[in-house]
């Protein structure tokens, strides 16, 4: 990247609550903020694979990483990822979906650097092959500096009815291809049947729609403006606080943002762009999108369990145990020999992952269903577990 290049700025959006992963995940500490794959929590580990991209590591590129989330949640992401500086935060005093969190981004970024490349990316997915990735999105920069609002599909690998798609014009090529050139996006469709979705993979021509979405902060707001013009409106209202000095862009934001349109980047924006380029990529990616798929990524034994260390696994296959019980509390976890210990016996398929308040124990062909126990709790008056 020469001196003179638009500089790389990534967004990375920390909103989202779910109810997908509890017990582990509540409303105060959601997906994004938890170690589901061992480690560091799915935020940090997503800022850090795009690192490289923004200056080649070291302070400078922590300087050009944004994280936008809820204000319920800004303590536990500063907490997750003590690098990013406070200005480097913003917080939204209402949730009011994608969109105007892009655009506030956009504008934010723009006023500090013009020229800027923006990479949104969700902040609660897994990538196993970063450097195919980090391929995969250097195409996509190209293509925004080049003037096309840009995003990056997925090569489906089956027929899912849990992902939106992409389809482009000829086919985006085979499983385990190098990252492809820019291909122009015909139309997203929203999730589909089993048996659509199984005519879209043969086709070649359906991606996955991973949410992720590259272009140049110009080109966002001009796309905002056709297609969204009272959004733009309320942005410029916020931009022309942000004149008068840091108070008055607080104040602004808290006044304005709430009664911005609740909508998506992808039904106010991009299925309204015209020229919009999506670059096809295979780099092992997953939604993390609930307990089924975190035992799918998870390390194994010969018989299919991923358990904690000392656990007792007699006739077991293919369970999931998770103990976060001092994890919960924010401190480290609890060691295998701490007074009491994790035994299965003669099961299978079953999803257990204990809290300090709480034990969920669900077959994992029906993981997708643990949100039935937290609007039951809610119902019942015990939101306090939620």
């Amino acid at each position: 990247m020469t001196p003179t290049d638009p500089s790389i700025h990534v967004l990375i959006l920390a909103g989202g609550a779910g109810t997908r992963f509890w017990p582990a995940s509540r409303a105060a500490r959601p997906k994004q903020l938890l170690p589901l794959l061992g480690g560091e929590p799915l935020l940090a580990a997503t800022a850090r694979r795009v690192l490289p991209l923004c200056a080649r590591g070291g302070r400078a590129g922590w300087e050009r990483v944004w994280i936008a989330t809820g204000q319920h949640l800004a303590s536990p992401t500063r907490a997750a990822l003590p690098e990013i500086s406070e200005r480097r935060l913003l917080v939204e005093p209402a949730p009011r979906n994608t969109a105007p969190c892009i655009g506030w981004a956009a504008a934010t970024i723009a006023r500090e650097d013009p020229e800027a490349v923006v990479v949104v990316l969700p902040s609660d997915h897994h990538i196993a092959d970063v450097p195919r990735f980090l391929e995969a999105l250097e195409a996509a920069v190209a293509s925004a500096r080049g003037g096309a609002i840009t995003t990056i599909g997925v090569r489906p690998t089956h027929p899912e009815t849990g992902f939106g798609y992409i389809e482009v014009d000829e086919a985006a090529g085979a499983e385990g291809a190098a990252p492809a050139e820019p291909r122009r996006v015909r139309r997203f469709v929203e999730k589909p049947s089993r048996e659509r979705a199984a005519e879209f993979v043969a086709s070649g021509r359906f991606l996955w729609n991973a949410g992720m979405f590259i272009f140049r902060a110009g080109d966002m707001l001009a796309a905002i403006r056709a297609h969204l013009p009272a959004l733009a409106e309320g942005l410029d209202e916020i931009d022309g606080a942000a004149a008068l000095g840091p108070g008055a862009e607080a104040e602004a934001v808290l006044r304005v943002f709430p009664r911005l349109p609740a909508v998506s980047i992808d039904h106010g924006v991009m299925e309204h762009v015209g020229g919009l380029a999506v670059v096809p990529g295979d780099f092992g990616w997953s939604d993390v999108g609930s307990w089924q798929s975190a035992w799918e990524l998870a390390d194994k034994d010969e018989r299919g369990n991923s358990a904690p260390a000392g656990s007792v696994l007699i006739d077991a296959h293919g369970n999931h145990v998770v103990d976060l019980r001092a994890r919960a509390a924010g401190a480290a976890r609890a060691a295998p020999d701490d007074g009491r210990v994790i035994a299965l016996v003669g099961v299978e398929g079953l999803v257990v992952v204990e809290t300090d308040d709480a034990l969920l124990i669900v077959p994992r062909d029906r993981a997708q269903e643990v949100k039935l126990a937290v609007d039951a709790l809610k119902a019942r008056g015990q939101g306090r577990y939620t």
